[in-house]
């Protein structure tokens, strides 16, 4: 089992990490995945055997998304490629839990087009959290991360995301043990109130 950062679209990449790791059984992905249907890729996941679990970032198409959440299935995006909507639980075959809690703020907005390559969706909004399942939960997987994670001193906006309080009372309610995000496109790891946190680089963006 792989956990990997932000993807982007960039799946030329992993198909290349796919093809180089045969035995990689899952992968875990932390969200900016690349999802946008309504326009051409260059090209797409071809992975065979290998299972992907992802949830979404702020770089997505949510209205495409949402119509994936509102189908009431998980079903592949790709070839064993599986959408996961914000508080899905995923179970290990060791039997640890995961919960997925995708949505992060975007820092660049005012570049972005709403409707078209920016959602007000992208954020972790209320209903989500009262959507929570009432669980035991080993890992999370999420785009950002809680404020109290010290992962990052600089982009003010990141300090800013609603997300990262929503986040937060994740942490509170399920106090897990390992908590992966991405989203900051960097490589760091920490421990806090005994969660081991790591943030992930992403695909083309440095160490996995």
């Amino acid at each position: 089992i792989v956990v990997c950062g932000d993807f982007h679209g960039e799946f030329g990449s992993v198909n290349t990490f796919l093809n180089k790791h045969p035995e990689i059984d899952t992968i875990l992905q932390c969200g900016d995945f690349g999802y946008w249907p309504k326009y051409p890729i260059r090209t797409t996941l071809k992975n065979k055997t290998t299972q992907i679990f992802w949830c979404d970032g702020n770089h997505e198409d949510h209205e495409a998304i949402k119509k994936i959440v509102d189908s009431g299935e998980i079903q592949p995006v790709f070839q064993n490629v599986f959408y996961m909507p914000r508080g899905t639980v995923l179970v290990l075959p060791d039997f640890r839990k995961v919960l997925f809690m995708g949505g992060g703020l975007s820092i660049d907005k005012a570049y972005r087009i709403p409707g078209k390559s920016w959602f007000p969706e992208e954020t972790i909004t209320q209903k989500d959290i009262m959507n929570l399942p009432d669980d035991d939960i080993d890992i999370v997987i999420s785009h950002t991360a809680p404020t109290e994670f010290n992962v990052i001193d600089r982009h003010l906006e990141f300090m800013k995301d609603p997300s990262r309080d929503a986040l937060s009372y994740v942490f509170k309610k399920y106090r897990p043990k390992l908590w992966y995000f991405g989203h900051m496109h960097l490589f760091k790891q920490g421990i806090y109130s005994g969660c081991k946190w790591t943030c992930l680089s992403g695909i083309n963006l440095g160490q996995q």
